[in-house]
């Protein structure tokens, strides 16, 4: 039987790892749908080569062999693990941990086989992150531009950069080596992240507009209106909002349950970066 459990990642991880997860195919192979978040990826089969997906643009599909164990990691924007590479050339990119990591993919390689159980191998996993991180320095810019680009308010690009004291084409620039893709990309793809974490969370919207229902959400996370979420949800997923929820706004049409990505994303809804 297929599935899928996502929770937090340990507590030392939370600044940079958005969630974890545990993926298991049943008897037929599963197809699934990779959407942008923002942030890059580790997928780690047991038993076979771990990969780093890289800021995906659009959506990726993939079939997963049935009988499959997979154990991932999901990082924030400009959170990345350490690469020999800036990541706007690991864009929309699946790329082998051993090409990235060499000696330091094997050994986890190898202590991931040891593991046993799937639970035992997500916590070699983060431990093995933890280890990773201790020697890696995010960009405080990036960090403060990734929150305030979050969707719950709006923010003028030009501005931000001004709030930073950057240039637009130095926050550009920042944005493209540390998160992989430009900082009007970044807020496009926050948002539509923003709506799936309302739909996720079963979320009433506020009314704005005189708007309820998904026109209400997609009013309340900055969409001009249904339409327009619509075709963000079209460029990004590849589906229609509908077809992407399964026809209601309270889960997605997978089944799986993501709280554990989503109630964290909510809670930035009060953290407001740049003052009004």
């Amino acid at each position: 039987m297929e599935s899928y459990v996502e929770r937090p990642p340990v507590r030392e991880l939370a600044g940079v790892v958005r969630t974890v997860w545990i993926q298991r195919t049943g008897a037929a192979a599963y197809v699934q749908r990779h959407l942008p978040t923002g942030g890059v990826e580790i997928h780690f089969p047991i038993g076979g080569q771990p990969q780093l997906v890289g800021p995906l643009t659009g959506p990726v599909v993939e079939v997963i062999p049935a009988h499959t164990t997979i154990v991932g990691a999901r990082f924030l924007p400009g959170a990345a693990p350490p690469l020999p590479t800036v990541l706007d050339d690991l864009v929309d990119q699946r790329v082998g941990l051993a090409d990235l990591w060499r000696r330091s993919a094997d050994r986890l390689v190898e202590t991931m086989a040891l593991a046993g159980e799937p639970e035992r191998a997500l916590v070699v996993l983060q431990a093995h992150l933890l280890q990773e991180f201790r020697a890696t320095e995010m960009d405080p810019l990036v960090g403060e531009a990734v929150r305030a680009l979050m969707p719950w308010q709006p923010v003028n690009i030009d501005s931000l950069a001004n709030y930073l004291a950057l240039s637009a084409s130095q926050l550009r620039r920042r944005c493209l080596h540390a998160v992989g893709v430009s900082p009007k990309v970044l807020q496009r793809t926050l948002r539509f992240q923003g709506f799936l974490a309302l739909a996720q969370a079963g979320a009433a919207a506020s009314g704005r507009l005189g708007a309820d229902g998904m026109a209400g959400l997609a009013v309340d996370v900055g969409y001009a209106d249904q339409a327009h979420l619509s075709r963000e949800c079209l460029r990004l997923t590849g589906l229609t909002p509908r077809q992407l929820l399964g026809g209601s706004v309270d889960r997605c049409a997978c089944g799986h349950e993501h709280s554990a990505s989503y109630e964290p994303f909510l809670a930035t809804r009060g953290a407001l970066l740049i003052p009004a």
